[in-house]
């Protein structure tokens, strides 16, 4: 008989938007006429707990002024137990508020004398500075999201030591080289957060009534709530079978031993899922024996096995189908602000649809990164055509025009395919995605890119010092990123940058320097927003396949049953990269609220650190060099603006006339007028004229030097790189 799958993701990833494996999923069941459900457990979860009914349980389960706990309790959470009225009355309306359902109330929110303050507002700087007048609702979202983040704090302090807003549990399930310390707490009594996860999950099974649950664990941070799921289903529903598939297992579970996980699961899957899921299905039918599963796990006699059946291929990205985000409540997320940065915002303010543009990474050289799993180095491309199929039927669906491309890096020849296709279907649209900083990304491509309603994109700085990027094989350098984002930064385009810090051999000097390079960018307005984090090297990485090669050597390892993916290491020749971790936060967080940025780099730190040794000009001798707009003869022009005005007019000068060619554009925001001679600025308003009849048209360098000679003109270069005709980018005219 025909089976049916309920998909899940567990409490917590993103609260603004769903994760997208399931819908991925659902969409590709659907081009199989395979019935499923899906559910984000997360932000029901969420909804409940920031409730009027759920706050008010965390209260009665937290100690009363009258009891001896209470007063173990921080000076923090007593002043919100004292609160506790205010919290009950304003719970509903802040969460409305970032629902999007009570816009009104942002007047009341941003006064400040509306919802109770704890902790987190300790932290609050000068919003005025950072929202102005005229940005109540970003101002209240920021204010209703510290209130939220208290209450969290004070559920995690007073009731459950695993809470986090964004994740749940995370510390057991990283690292945890084996099973006992996560099966012993899942030996517990159900705590607070289960009880509301259990509640959430038997509502959806008795509405699904599925055969097959398929739980997604994308993080650490979903792990725990993933296995009290299965140990639910398992109990109290034994004929559902239950699989676990995602990022988490794809990473970290490769070297899965311990039989005692599958008295929770009956199968784990590996890497893309819509191959493994599919023959699950027919294993369930009975259609096939389980010796031709994919790239799956599963208890065979006692003993943990995985099979992978070869022969059965994947699908390409252009079979799996359209993303399906129906069944989940998508007006009911919540829409936050954890941090005063524009770009920032863009994770956790909105929600948006997630797309891939090609599936892995075409680069698949970095060192630190898994370039040897699959859904690193198995690159596949999608068409700009295919993308904005799909990007319409999302829209349709969804009612939102926002996209997230979640690609490990998105291919910049692709990034302005779809574009183009976007430009020509006349989308509106807005999107971003993370990349890799290519020199290819030319001020004339991002422009593109900025008409396609690309609005941010994020990429890989890491190391910010030419030694450990060639040593990483980034395959950039740090004038080479300072050249792009300049070009993404005037075009409009957010810049955040992925920073790192402790990668081996890394001395304190290219740590400062590193800083150094990243304060100047900030000061020089091309990075809107960055990330540290400390190097961890990972099993599947090739620092981690042969740190030998890298000048480090693995620590004693523990006996793996379980998780696999986290290395520990020894660098005899590195710095003691721990000790940085604070100052470099606390710096960028300045530094992204554009404060701090002439203090010395040392009065961000506690001890002696070395002085930089980057002049204090680097960065901004790069940006203000000549950087002319070079083409070959396979360059492609095209013309994105609004078709020209011609005039001939008459100069004069010392009783000499001669005719000019006046070429008037209209921008969105101004008037530019270019004026050349007479017969050169006809033939380019023929030429304008030919390319505004279809924005999506494209010449080559080539054929636009052929017409300019079969138009009986002379010195084409000449002409091209003047500075009239150089300037044009301005209005729409593009080389790529």
């Amino acid at each position: 008989m025909p089976q049916k799958l309920l998909l899940i993701t567990p409490p917590f990833t993103q609260l603004n938007t769903p994760y997208p494996a399931t819908a991925y999923l659902k969409g590709f069941l659907n081009t199989k006429q395979i019935s499923s459900y899906q559910c984000d457990l997360g932000i029901e979860v969420a909804l409940e707990l920031f409730s009027a009914k759920g706050l008010d349980k965390i209260f009665h389960l937290l100690p009363s002024i009258n009891q001896d706990k209470y007063q173990t309790l921080s000076e923090n959470a007593r002043r919100m137990i004292l609160l506790k009225q205010d919290y009950l009355r304003t719970i509903q309306p802040a969460v409305e508020f970032l629902q999007g359902k009570a816009n009104t109330l942002a007047y009341a929110i941003a006064a400040r004398n509306f919802l109770p303050e704890a902790s987190r507002f300790k932290q609050l700087d000068d919003l005025h500075w950072a929202f102005g007048n005229m940005g109540i609702q970003d101002k209240a979202k920021h204010i209703a999201t510290l209130y939220l983040e208290d209450i969290s704090d004070l559920v995690k302090e007073g009731i459950d030591p695993h809470f986090g807003l964004s994740r749940y549990a995370e510390k057991l399930g990283r690292s945890a080289h084996a099973f006992d310390e996560l099966q012993e707490v899942l030996q517990n009594e159900y705590s607070f957060m289960d009880e509301i996860l259990i509640e959430k999950l038997q509502a959806h099974l008795q509405h699904a009534k599925p055969s097959l649950v398929a739980i997604s664990v994308p993080f650490p941070g979903n792990l725990l709530a993933a296995f009290r799921c299965a140990q639910f289903i398992r109990k109290n529903h034994p004929a559902v079978k239950v699989a676990m598939g995602g990022g988490f297992p794809n990473t970290e579970l490769r070297s899965l031993k311990d039989p005692r996980v599958f008295s929770y699961f009956h199968f784990i899957t590996l890497d893309d899922g819509e191959a493994p899921i599919e023959n699950l299905i027919k294993l369930m039918e009975g259609t096939i024996s389980s010796d031709q599963l994919k790239r799956t796990y599963l208890l065979q006699d006692g003993e943990v096995t995985y099979i992978n059946n070869t022969a059965c291929a994947d699908y390409k990205q252009g079979q799996v189908g359209t993303p399906d985000y129906s069944d989940l409540l998508l007006n009911d997320y919540i829409h936050a602000i954890e941090v005063i940065n524009p770009m920032h915002s863009l994770w956790s303010n909105g929600r948006w649809n997630k797309l891939t543009m090609a599936h892995g990474c075409y680069w698949g050289k970095c060192t630190f990164c898994d370039v040897s799993l699959d859904y690193i180095k198995k690159y596949e491309p999608l068409t700009a055509q295919m993308l904005c199929d799909r990007m319409e039927d999302i829209i349709a669906q969804t009612c939102e025009t926002g996209f997230h491309f979640v690609d490990e890096a998105a291919p910049p020849s692709l990034m302005g395919a779809l574009a183009i296709e976007i430009i020509k279907r006349k989308m509106v649209v807005s999107w971003w995605t993370n990349i890799r900083f290519e020199k290819t990304f030319t001020k004339d491509l991002c422009l593109l890119l900025r008409e396609s309603g690309c609005i941010g994109v994020s990429g890989g700085l890491e190391v910010a010092g030419d030694r450990l990027l060639k040593l990483i094989n980034k395959g950039i350098t740090v004038e080479q990123v300072a050249l792009v984002n300049k070009n993404f930064t005037e075009a409009g385009i957010m810049v955040h940058a992925y920073l790192m810090y402790g990668f081996p051999t890394q001395t304190a000097q290219e740590t400062i320097d590193s800083m150094e390079m990243v304060r100047q960018m900030f000061k020089a307005g091309i990075l809107k927003s960055a990330y540290w984090h400390q190097f961890t090297m990972t099993a599947h990485s090739p620092v981690g396949l042969e740190p030998e090669k890298f000048g480090v050597q693995k620590a004693a390892q523990p006996h793996i049953t379980f998780a696999d993916n986290d290395v520990e290491h020894i660098d005899p020749s590195g710095a003691d990269h721990v000790t940085f971790a604070q100052g470099l936060k606390t710096s960028l967080f300045n530094y992204m609220q554009e404060t701090g940025l002439d203090e010395p780099l040392h009065k961000w730190f506690d001890f002696k650190v070395p002085k930089t040794s980057v002049a204090a000009d680097y960065i901004i001798n790069i940006l203000t060099g000549d950087t002319l707009r070079a083409y070959k003869p396979t360059t492609k022009l095209m013309y994105i603006g609004v078709a020209p005005c011609l005039e001939i007019v008459v100069k004069s000068k010392k009783g000499n006339q001669w005719e000019m060619a006046s070429i008037i554009f209209e921008t969105k925001s101004t008037t530019v007028n270019i004026k050349v001679d007479k017969a050169q600025g006809e033939w380019l308003y023929h030429l304008l004229q030919q390319l505004t009849e279809s924005h999506s048209r494209t010449l080559t360098m080539k054929e636009v030097m052929d017409d300019y000679t079969a138009f009986g003109l002379e010195d084409f270069e000449l002409f091209w790189d003047n500075k009239p005709v150089n300037q044009l980018n301005k209005v729409g005219l593009l080389m790529m």
